[in-house]
């Protein structure tokens, strides 16, 4: 078997050994597949469009949140359910303001099975992952649940808040690691257990230790050696100014008796303090003792979660217009990588390329009404020249006449 033939088996192998969970590309029927949440009455909707860029008006079609300041809640079933225990887990979707989003969500929640007609912000989820905007936050939200109690990450990921769709990817696997992906490039990875506070600290303070009531933890002390020179507080610290004079109008008996006033002594110290010498009797600082904590419990687990059985949108947008596309759920990086093949990357193409085309129009436009602008500026002032010349020229004639 050639090298080539090898490679091609192991790719072939690779993608008929994936699963997929999960995959919406809210083509025909999609309402048929998504529930909207009767929790509240009012609830934003949910439409289908390509937006104002696409390639394939098909292809890229999601769905788009079309109503201002509304909560928006919707679903889908996973069928069957899964779990991810033992096997990466890969969720990816696009998402793309076109309203230019100031404050709003972009993000999913997946989660175990559950009534979706009653799906809201309480709805209990496994992890929610994708973008959160308002003002000036703007982060990429990964929270996962542990044990009934969502951990967000320590520190916020970065996200995109422009016009144009951009592409989220969350890797877990199963060694506790995890790596968040906007546009097929990693923005955040590292180690669950490090990023998020899932477990108590191994170690804590020991209760039944304090520290000792003699322990000195001064480095330094006053030197005894040193003393106080004689005569240092006799110095003052202001002293009148000699330059001064008594203003001409100044009157002894009206304002009384004059005083020059007093300026900073340049013999003045400061307060005398004596010198610093090493601390015979310095300890350090005191480390409080630590025992293994009781409560702490390894878990090499955390990844995993026993039913995921629902998609769902749950987010609030103050100005509506966020498409949602191509929601996959894997168990294969490179799965989620050929989707994106398929679907994202030739409309990101398309859509950049209208996006510049529309930009260099509106530079056209610009440029014609600036132009436009400046040739009436400029017919403005050849008319006002021209008219001060003709009021110059009479005056003149004007004048010769009466000579």
């Amino acid at each position: 078997m050639s090298k080539l033939t090898f490679a091609i088996f192991a790719l072939l192998f690779v993608f008929s050994a994936a699963h997929i969970f999960f995959q919406e590309e809210f083509g025909a029927g999609w309402e048929d597949r998504w529930i909207t949440s009767k929790h509240k009455s009012d609830f934003g909707k949910f439409v289908a469009s390509a937006g104002k860029y696409f390639g394939d008006k098909e292809r890229d079609t999601g769905i788009k949140t079309s109503q201002d300041a509304r909560f928006y809640a919707i679903g889908s079933e996973i069928k069957p359910t899964f779990s991810n225990k033992g096997k990466d887990l890969v969720i990816q979707f696009s998402v793309k303001h076109e309203q230019g989003i100031d404050c709003g969500g972009g993000y999913l929640k997946i989660g175990p099975k559950t009534e979706l007609t009653e799906f809201h912000g309480e709805t209990q989820y496994n992890l929610m992952f994708g973008p959160d905007i308002c003002g000036s936050t703007k982060r990429t939200h990964l929270i996962l649940n542990y044990k009934g109690k969502n951990h967000l990450r320590r520190v916020d990921l970065k996200t995109e808040s422009d016009e144009a769709t951009h592409l989220y990817t969350l890797v877990i696997k199963p060694d506790q690691t995890y790596d968040v992906l906007i546009d097929q490039k990693s923005i955040g990875s590292g180690n669950l257990l490090e990023d998020f506070d899932f477990l108590p600290p191994k170690e804590i303070e020991d209760p039944n230790v304090s520290k000792p009531s003699d322990w000195v933890e001064n480095a330094y002390i006053d030197d005894p050696e040193d003393k106080k020179p004689a005569g240092w507080d006799d110095v003052p610290q202001f002293v009148p100014d000699e330059t001064a004079q008594k203003p001409e109008d100044w009157d002894d008996e009206e304002d009384g008796e004059w005083e020059a006033p007093t300026v900073p002594n340049p013999e003045y110290k400061g307060e005398w303090k004596p010198k610093q010498i090493p601390n015979p009797e310095y300890k350090g600082p005191w480390v409080h003792p630590k025992i293994a904590n009781p409560e702490f419990q390894e878990d090499n687990e955390i990844y995993a979660f026993e039913n995921f059985g629902f998609v769902g949108i749950d987010i609030w947008q103050v100005k509506a217009g966020s498409i949602f596309d191509n929601i996959l759920i894997t168990d294969s990086l490179a799965e989620a990588n050929a989707h994106a093949a398929k679907t994202f990357t030739l409309l990101k193409e398309s859509e950049a390329s209208k996006i510049e085309a529309e930009r260099e129009e509106k530079r056209k436009v610009e440029d014609a009404e600036r132009e436009k602008r400046e040739k009436e500026m400029q017919e403005l002032e050849d008319g006002s020249d021209d008219e001060d010349h003709a009021h110059h020229g009479h005056d003149h004639g004007h004048d010769h006449g009466d000579l």
